[in-house]
């Protein structure tokens, strides 16, 4: 799992691959798994492949799935740099159309990080995610948390933004915000639950790297290691993980 170790040091994405760590341990230990070593994994909005090259390169098999011709090129330089260009599958498309392209009960592991927020239907679209999964299988949700957006609009001096981000019910704080919407933390879960999925843990990404000096996020490693702990010490206390910029949330499918 070295390569999950050196992809666990990205400052942003740390708290993440500590909670994916113990869930690909599980997965893997699973009786119905027969003692494999290897897993199937579907990354919906997977990009450039930050997420699935580490896993490839720890010997699962990969389906990223993703919207951008742009993206899904770099992908295919970057598996095969690394390697693992047999271990990693690449698709276009998205999370709306799903099921053309994944059969049901057919992944072990679903990442879906920073997909749901451009989604149509944001329940419609997890359930279908959900329903790729094989009983006992585990999501890594990755989505846009509301509160953050509020707070940072409001220290940046954004104040008419912030009171519209907090007001809005997608949670965007005016025309011209990238995202189409944001989620509470208790959105994400009842979608979950409400497509028959059981809620593990949820985690706050990013509580203070979008807020500290850039120099800390890139400057040297021990400043970057510093960050990261602070980030994992942080990431399941409820008064901090209310202002992540992002939530992640860790869920199986029964």
């Amino acid at each position: 799992m070295a390569d999950l170790t050196r992809a666990r040091s990205s400052v942003r994405t740390a708290v993440v691959w500590e909670a994916l760590r113990p869930a690909l341990d599980d997965l893997l230990a699973d009786p119905r798994g027969g003692g494999r070593t290897e897993l199937e994994v579907l990354d919906v909005g997977g990009g450039t492949g930050g997420f699935a090259v580490p896993l490839a390169q720890s010997g699962h098999r990969v389906t990223v799935l993703d919207p951008s011709p742009d993206a899904l090129a770099s992908l295919g330089r970057r598996v095969a740099e690394a390697g693992v260009a047999a271990q990693v599958r690449a698709v276009q498309g998205d999370a709306d159309n799903l099921a053309a392209v994944a059969a049901p009960g057919s992944f072990d592991l679903l990442l879906c990080h920073g997909a749901l927020e451009h989604t149509d239907d944001p329940a419609a679209s997890l359930a279908a995610a959900l329903a790729t999964l094989r009983p006992g299988g585990a999501l890594s949700l990755l989505a846009a948390n509301r509160n953050a957006a509020v707070f940072a609009r409001a220290i940046s001096g954004h104040v008419v933004g912030a009171r519209h981000a907090l007001e809005d019910p997608t949670g965007r704080w005016g025309a011209s915000d990238p995202l189409p919407r944001r989620f509470a933390p208790d959105d994400l879960v009842a979608m979950l639950e409400a497509a028959g999925a059981r809620v593990l843990a949820i985690h706050g990404v990013r509580v203070f790297s979008d807020l500290v000096p850039s120099g800390v996020v890139e400057g040297e490693a021990a400043a970057r290691e510093d960050l990261v702990a602070l980030e994992s010490a942080v990431a399941e206390l409820p008064a901090f993980r209310a202002i992540a910029t992002q939530l992640h949330v860790l869920a199986v499918r029964p």
